[in-house]
């Protein structure tokens, strides 16, 4: 009788309540075995989620399970990332409250992530709009405040007139507002912040013990620390041009040694001899604001215009009164890096190379490469940015740059100007402290109280938490906080006098900065319950994209030590084990009148370069665009439902993780996911074949005799996807199971209930280890076939399989033959064969006789087990 076709539909929601009414997943604190905690970088609830947030989530799974099946005690749990604009965005396009556009977005969500099966304990789960969760969030805030780690000052910002908020530099592109498009506005704003600067160094030392973490993102988060050696310089200014009330210009250079370089001083556009000038100035001022409506994230300064004013202002050279340079104002020097100040060296720094040429200001060579000419050497188009040897440098010339630094170091330390050293040493750190005001409603309120007599008092423990006030409405632009009738008037906790809140709202990289921690208990009355951190921290094995890795990453890292600090755990870094998977892309398709269309509004015709696309609805060609991130705007998605009632989310599952290495892209293509279901029916129709033949039958390897055709591949495949699935190479994984299904496939057929004890042991043991094998990946089918076979209990509760040691090895080997440091070919041999064996089967091989020509070789040179070199 032919096998019935597996039914993921029927099948899938059933293995789903069983695990369920077992509570499988959901994780105690006081199992004895040793923990595991894996974690995805949580979503946020946006309203659907498709194919491509799920690899990620999968990957988890196949760690959580897996790592059960290995003894451990798993939490793998599951959040919301809930707070932000786009509620906002929502709430004032649909005139829906945020808070009812959050959870119903959660509860679509939600049932779309259990559609795929995965082992999440459901029972921690938590939106960070939760109040329960922003109270504990409140009482950090507050904590953090009186260890001194919570900060208010002016400082420049990132200001969308249309969304009226303060926006972080990624959230400004191409000098518009990510959300509005608007025009950006630099803005002085009292901002709260939070000093991760007082940990700068700390954060950089403790990068290289990251040594579970990608290099390219300790590399990154190095680079934005960004610690640097330099020199503070204060150059005196002429006297008839400076200021009212002005002297000098201080400058931070990590490059002293290429002083005589100098050929521009630039400032930027707030920095307070740039507002004197300007005062003067009607053109200036002009300029000024100009840069001012700039962003201010390193990317917008990079790729803009680079422009100067010349402010008439002069500096003299700290070891030439004689030598004076123009002080510009330029829209790439912002006031919060270094002092807002600069000196261009146009040799040996391609910007102030650029902007020298644009303004006709001399380019002076002060480094040249080992060798060149002195005399001859110069400097038109491309600085030059190698190490080499000082010229032009006077008392310089001849020395390399870091003997040129110390000794410039040393003069100007040395050297006086108003009674202070010209120069001191300094170390600087690119790092800012973090600004986390925002000027929205959906987020956490930030729990202070601004009182005239008493100045900014936090707002008492006992008086948590600070609830968000749900009758607010957002037919006007701006937070509607500032607007609530009553929300702000409260009494200052200390006098008692008329006070108000604070009406910013927490930056929501805020919230996911600690959702880690209180996963470990997520019911406590206080952020963390310290025992239960400390059991379960740091995360073993994070998973996430690549483009948190910097912010999330290192405000995590960061909370970690102020949470350390403030007693609510004892532990510095958050995330022992650091995964950045790749996205799942899919092509894009463009209708005639420049419309995006889905996949489902396409038909595809042809195949190769005469591949064509056709909208359905108008019969119209349509245009086949590149691969792309799935993504809302441009329809390229592809739904959990449409895989789940076409193929299953089995099939979903293995052909995410089979196609490609989990770190790069995988292209979801409607072929690749029917083929990743052909095998699914084909495992399917392998055990039921054999699940006749092997039920009731005790499992049993067979180390030799026919049998151990069966036995030694399925040990094989057992210890090598164990080692994969470790080194998270689930592709590597995937691909060894289809292996062993190939070989089972042939050691199985011919088998029937009349087959030898042996046999049957042997197949019984085999899809034994075939169904835990793919069961941390395709668990549904996994727990059909175990049903099949009569396999008791759960797959999902079951101990992964161990293999046998001498069923692994191989009894014979492949030996690379050379002749004369050349290889010429291969010889396969007994791995136990001893030195002599190998020298006479060497001989024997036609390829060396010929090469000999009947003379007795001068050498052969066995390396036992690696390869044999034959010297004619």
């Amino acid at each position: 009788m032919a096998t019935e076709r597996y039914n993921p539909r029927v099948s899938e929601p059933r293995w789903q309540k069983a695990w369920d009414e077992a509570k499988l997943f959901e994780t105690r604190d006081d199992d004895g075995r040793p923990t595991y905690y894996v974690l995805e970088m949580f979503p946020y609830p946006s309203g659907r989620i498709h194919i491509g947030h799920t690899r990620n989530y999968t990957m988890g799974d196949v760690v959580a399970r897996y790592k059960r099946a290995k003894g451990f005690n798993v939490l793998h749990p599951m959040g919301w990332d809930a707070f932000g604009m786009p509620a906002e965005n929502a709430a004032m396009q649909n005139k829906v409250h945020p808070k009812e556009w959050t959870y119903q977005n959660i509860a679509v969500m939600r049932d779309q992530l259990k559609t795929f099966g995965l082992s999440l304990d459901w029972s921690r789960e938590f939106a960070t709009c939760d109040v329960d969760y922003y109270h504990r969030q409140q009482m950090l805030f507050v904590d953090f405040f009186e260890k001194g780690l919570v900060g208010r000052k002016i400082s420049k910002v990132n200001w969308d007139p249309v969304d009226q908020t303060v926006l972080a530099n990624e959230q400004v592109i191409d000098g518009r507002g990510w959300r509005s498009g608007a025009q950006v506005e630099q803005r002085e704003l009292a901002q709260w912040i939070f000093k991760i600067t007082d940990y700068a160094q700390d954060l950089l030392d403790a990068i290289d013990g990251l040594d579970h973490w990608p290099e390219k993102v300790r590399l990154m988060q190095r680079n934005w620390i960004g610690r640097s050696e330099g020199m503070a310089i204060r150059w005196a200014l002429t006297e008839e041009t400076a200021p009212p009330g002005e002297s000098e210009l201080e400058v931070y250079t990590t490059r002293p040694d290429t002083l005589f370089g100098a050929s521009f001083m630039a400032i930027a556009a707030d920095h307070p001899l740039a507002r004197k000038a300007a005062a003067e100035n009607l053109e200036l001022a002009r300029f000024c604001e100009e840069c001012r409506r700039m962003g201010t994230s390193a990317a917008a300064l990079e790729t803009a215009e680079k422009k100067g004013f010349d402010t008439g202002i002069k500096v003299r050279h700290p070891f030439d009164p004689e030598w004076t340079l123009p002080v510009y104002v330029a829209n790439f020097v912002l006031m919060e890096y270094g002092t807002g100040a600069i000196f261009g060296c146009p040799s040996g720094d391609q910007r102030d190379l650029d902007f020298a040429n644009k303004y006709g200001l001399p380019v002076i060579p002060v480094v040249m490469p080992e060798g060149a000419d002195a005399a001859t050497f110069q400097i038109t188009e491309e600085a030059f940015t190698d190490d080499g040897v000082m010229i032009n440098s006077r008392f310089l010339d001849g020395m390399k740059p870091k003997e040129a630094f110390d000794e410039v170091a040393r003069r100007l330390e040395e050297a006086t100007l108003a009674g202070r050293p010209v120069g001191v040493r300094k170390v600087n750190f690119r790092l800012r402290d973090w600004g986390i005001s925002r000027q929205r409603y959906w987020g956490c309120p930030i729990p202070m109280i601004h009182c005239e007599s008493c100045g900014v008092v936090p707002v008492p423990k006992e008086d948590l938490p600070v609830k968000l006030p749900d009758d607010v409405d957002f037919e006007k632009p701006g937070n509607p906080l500032d607007r609530h009738p009553t929300w702000r008037h409260v009494t200052c906790p200390q006098c008692g006098a008329e006070a108000r809140r604070e009406t910013d709202t927490m930056d929501t990289f805020v919230d996911s900065s600690w959702y880690f921690a209180r996963f470990t208990s997520p019911h406590a009355q206080t952020p963390t319950d310290p025992e239960a951190a400390n059991h379960w921290l740091p995360v073993d094995q994070y998973i996430g994209g690549i483009e948190h890795a910097i912010l999330h990453l290192l405000y995590s890292r960061f909370f970690t030590r102020a949470m350390k600090a403030t007693g609510h755990l004892d532990l510095e870094e958050p995330f022992k084990g650091l995964f950045t998977q790749g996205m799942v892309v899919h092509e894009t398709y463009r209708a005639e009148d420049g419309r995006w269309l889905s996949p489902a509004e396409v038909r595809l015709e042809g195949s190769g370069s005469e591949r064509t696309a056709i909208e359905m609805a108008t019969g119209k060609p349509a245009t086949i665009g590149p691969l792309e991130k799935m993504s809302k705007s441009k329809k390229n998605t592809v739904s959990p439902e449409e895989i789940t009632e076409s193929f299953g989310a089995d099939t979903a599952r293995w052909f995410m993780l089979s196609d490609s290495p989990p770190e790069r892209d995988v292209e979801w293509t409607d072929d690749g996911a029917a083929g990743a279901h052909r095998f699914v029916q084909r495992v399917w129709r392998l055990v039921s074949d054999i699940a006749p033949i092997v039920r009731g039958v005790g499992p049993q390897a067979a180390a030799e005799g026919d049998a151990a055709a069966i036995s030694k591949p399925a040990h094989k495949a057992l210890k090598a996807v164990g080692e994969d699935i470790e080194r998270l190479a689930f592709n590597r994984a995937i691909a060894r199971a289809h292996e062993l299904v190939n070989e089972l496939s042939a050691g199985f057929s011919g088998l029937d209930a009349d087959a030898p004890r042996e046999a049957k042991a042997a197949a019984r043991e085999a899809v034994e280890i075939l169904v835990h094998l793919i069961a941390p990946f395709m668990p549904h089918l996994a727990e059909e076939c175990w049903a099949a076979i009569g396999g008791t209990g759960l797959v999902a509760a079951s101990a992964w399989p161990s293999f046998d040691p001498t069923l692994v090895v191989d009894d014979e080997i492949v030996l690379p033959v050379q002749i004369n440091g050349k290889k010429r070919g291969d010889l396969t041999i007994a791995r136990d064969a001893d030195k002599s064996a190998v020298e006479d089967a060497v001989l024997k091989l036609d390829f060396v006789q010929k090469a000999l020509d009947g003379a007795a070789p001068r050498k052969v040179i066995v390396v036992p087990q690696r390869i044999v070199n034959v010297v004619a």
